[in-house]
């Protein structure tokens, strides 16, 4: 195929939490690959909820704007640069990298792209959402059979696998969500109990329906949410953070409380914390496997949301949209070219 002389990209103008003030898109050369690069056109991004802490440069401490922007994305090769022999023209690919994602066409070094069998918004979710819930439940979590498991935010795209791969392994899963239509997917994948936060006060159902407490709490919510969740941890209880969207769009809260210690200490109970980037060297190809395997079994159900993105110039509305908590499962946009 012939490719375009330019494509359109997206970058934080200035350095800013909100994402649709600071973000302009821009018109970029398409050079040929380097040796040992790639160049991928991009067919499906991936929206997530720390899109708004790369643009408040939280992720690239002491780079000036402009910065690239999105985090994962599919698409396929287009090009292959000398000495290059692990992909060739027409193979799918995945990219997990900073920059790479809001953008129609990605050049990178070809160790970096990952192979996947197709090119589907399922297929790039198990890999930024599918292993934020891998190894957070598995690794940092030490999840075992036999646990109660809180997953908040529980419909969301990382929640969702979450959801399942707590059930697969055996637990009781406990799952929140904010309204009905939510509560109905949860419960159609399988979640023990649903707590729409909206409706119930989630401390009130911990206390009556869970007096011995909650094993393991995968936590992406934060604030009075992440309070409650540390309130009920059980004997040995862990809560694993994997983000805090309630506190993306401004600066921290400051909390005047006792410290953490005295809440953790009388149970033995802890809490981790799971930063995806931290994990994939060592950890990618078995956690990737396993995932692509329960998704093609059948096992493992990939909910997409189902509001249409198209485009560079819809990434704003996407963004905008997952944080409003509208969205039920991965929110993507998908390139003009797919």
């Amino acid at each position: 195929m012939t490719l375009p002389a330019t494509y359109q990209k997206l970058v934080a103008a200035r350095l800013g939490r909100d994402f649709r003030a600071v973000t302009e898109i821009v018109e970029t050369p398409l050079e040929a690959p380097q040796a040992g690069e790639i160049v991928m056109r991009n067919h499906y991004a991936g929206v997530n909820a720390t899109d708004r802490n790369i643009t408040a440069g939280l992720y690239t401490p002491g780079q000036q704007p402009p910065l690239d922007l999105g985090a994962e994305v599919i698409g396929e090769v287009v090009a292959v640069g000398e000495g290059v022999t692990n992909f060739q023209v027409g193979s799918p690919v995945m990219a997990l990298t900073m920059g790479g994602g809001y953008r129609e066409y990605y050049t990178l070094d070809a160790t970096r792209a990952i192979p996947v069998p197709d090119i589907t918004p399922e297929m790039m979710t198990l890999v930024l959402s599918g292993l934020t819930a891998s190894f957070g439940l598995e690794i940092e979590g030490e999840m075992k059979s036999g646990e109660t498991v809180l997953v908040t935010a529980a419909a969301g795209g990382t929640g969702h696998i979450a959801v399942q791969l707590a059930k697969l392994a055996g637990n009781h899963v406990i799952g929140t969500c904010g309204n009905a239509e939510k509560a109905e997917f949860l419960r159609s994948i399988g979640c023990d109990r649903v707590v729409q936060y909206k409706e119930e006060d989630l401390d009130a159902v911990l206390k009556a329906e869970y007096p011995r407490g909650v094993n393991l709490v995968y936590e992406s919510v934060g604030r009075g949410m992440f309070d409650t969740c540390v309130k009920h941890l059980a004997t040995r209880g862990r809560l694993v953070i994997i983000g805090y969207i309630t506190e993306y769009a401004g600066q921290p809260e400051t909390v005047n409380a006792p410290r953490i210690y005295t809440s953790l200490l009388w149970k033995s109970a802890s809490i981790r914390s799971m930063f995806l980037m931290h994990y994939l060297r060592d950890h990618l190809v078995e956690h990737l496997m396993k995932l692509v395997g329960l998704l093609q079994s059948g096992e493992l159900k990939v909910q997409v949301d189902p509001t249409p993105f198209v485009g560079v110039e819809a990434v704003v509305d996407a963004v905008d949209y997952l944080q409003s908590g509208r969205n039920n499962g991965k929110v993507i946009v998908r390139y003009d070219a797919v």
